[in-house]
């Protein structure tokens, strides 16, 4: 993550130089306020630098969804990269506090394109009954990297190094994504056949089965897909047709809660008397165990039932918290580990729902909703001063309703991917039992409703080269 900031969430970090100084005191620290005076008066911008990262992230999410969908997941994720690189180093050797947020934002934004491009990348080409297990080694990377960071915090207190430190891996990371493979799902609903039936012989090579891979064309696979294609897509398609309208304001509800939870229950790290470095590594740690828990539950029970009882289980131990003060650590240490597993789940879930045309724009908005989340929990811990038990029970009523709007989505558990907004609205016009009925027979490749039936075998049983 490219700040001076200890990361607590995707969305929610902490400075190891919030202490700072008085009006009257000396400077102590190598932090932001000493460099700029962000001291007294001026103190409330350290917040604000925060909030215009916040902002980045969200437009990033908004913009970069759909550009996905419109120039590719490869070139995105490539741009973000590369983004993340400039702006996080730039951001090192910011000379003043307004370059300093100009960067910050920029850095926000890629942080959203690279996130958004990877999970689509990892969906599409990752056959569905590993599918779950490829997320949560994603997520158990993303964990790692975390707790990695409170060492690497600890080690570098200077926040300019820090920042370059952490900056300079993704030029790394640049070079490598030429080697990636574009998703063939997408180029194939692009129009871009040929490209497509390339990279999917490129990949079945390096799975050593050369010869499937070479009976793949244009003509005896994607001439069906390619004559259905719609010249173009827009946010719009998210509410135009009533299937696609219902999932898209129910996960709404559930990306908007599970951060707005989250934010609430890490904004209150401070009053917890613990290093901020220690409490990194804790909330880094419980991801373990919750991430493979949900991980089973999501490969042999459901996305749907995880995600309702996740969500349902944050809450009520999020509320539990205004009655027993005693465990409050404890219970928020669980809490968040009930939030990561949510997050897991619908990060996921989003994926699988959504169209291929469409998937990018509509991961897009739910991590949109997300910020909006992430700004709105601030609000209510504002109230905490008149009404002190307020705050905790509306972030914790917030995942239980979240819960209530999961249960109305269909099952994704074994079902293909849908490739067309057409294939959906049929899948649903069977009604939520016939969309499940339908996805466990349609296992084989030869009905496979994908445009790319021989990836199944030839290629779309690697992970990404």
């Amino acid at each position: 993550m490219l700040s001076p900031w200890v990361v607590v969430s995707p969305w929610v970090m902490v400075s190891p130089w919030m202490t700072v100084p008085t009006c009257h005191g000396v400077p102590t620290g190598h932090g932001v306020p000493m460099g700029w005076d962000l001291v007294c008066s001026y103190r409330q911008l350290r917040q604000m630098a925060q909030s215009i990262y916040m902002a980045g992230v969200l437009v990033g999410a908004l913009v970069l969804g759909g550009l996905s969908d419109r120039f590719g997941r490869k070139a995105m994720l490539m741009w973000s990269y590369l983004q993340l690189g400039v702006m996080g180093t730039c951001t090192a050797f910011a000379p003043n506090y307004a370059s300093y947020c100009v960067f910050r934002f920029a850095g926000g934004m890629a942080l959203s394109g690279f996130g958004l491009s990877i999970a689509c990348l990892v969906v599409e080409w990752i056959p569905t009954p590993y599918r779950a297990i490829t997320v949560a080694i994603t997520g158990f990377a993303y964990t790692l990297g975390q707790i990695l960071l409170a060492g690497v915090a600890y080690a570098v207190p200077h926040w300019r190094w820090l920042q370059l430190t952490v900056s300079l891996p993704f030029f790394i990371f640049l070079l490598y994504s030429w080697w990636l493979a574009e998703s063939a799902r997408w180029l194939v609903l692009s129009g871009k056949a040929e490209r497509a039936v390339k990279v999917l012989q490129r990949v079945a090579r390096i799975n050593k089965r050369k010869e499937e891979g070479e009976k793949i064309t244009v003509e005896s696979n994607m001439k069906e897909e390619l004559a259905g294609l719609k010249s173009s897509y827009t946010i719009s398609d998210l509410v135009r047709t009533p299937v696609i309208r219902h999932i898209f304001f129910c996960l709404s509800i559930v990306w908007f809660s599970i951060s707005f939870s989250y934010y609430g229950l890490a904004m209150d790290l401070q009053n917890f008397g613990v290093s901020i470095y220690l409490i990194q590594v804790i909330f880094g740690a419980v991801d373990f165990p919750a991430k493979v828990v949900v991980t089973v539950s999501l490969s042999y029970i459901g996305r749907r039932v995880s995600l309702m009882v996740a969500l349902f289980l944050a809450g009520l131990v999020i509320i539990a918290n205004i009655f027993l003060q005693t465990v409050r650590t404890a219970l928020a240490v669980i809490g968040k580990g009930c939030l990561s597993a949510s997050f897991n789940c619908v990060f996921l879930y989003t994926t699988e729902l959504y169209p291929t045309p469409i998937r990018q724009t509509g991961l897009g908005f739910g991590s949109t909703m997300a910020r909006v989340g992430g700004i709105v929990a601030p609000l209510v811990k504002m109230m905490d001063e008149y009404y002190p038990f307020l705050p905790p029970a509306v972030y914790g009523v917030a995942p239980v309703v979240a819960a209530v709007a999961a249960g109305f989505l269909p099952e994704t558990l074994n079902t293909p991917l849908p490739d067309t907004i057409e294939e959906v609205e049929s899948r649903w016009a069977c009604g939520r039992k016939g969309w499940m009925r339908r996805g466990r027979r349609v296992r084989s490749p030869q009905s496979h409703p994908s445009p790319l039936p021989a990836t199944r075998g030839a290629a779309a049983s690697m992970p990404l080269p």
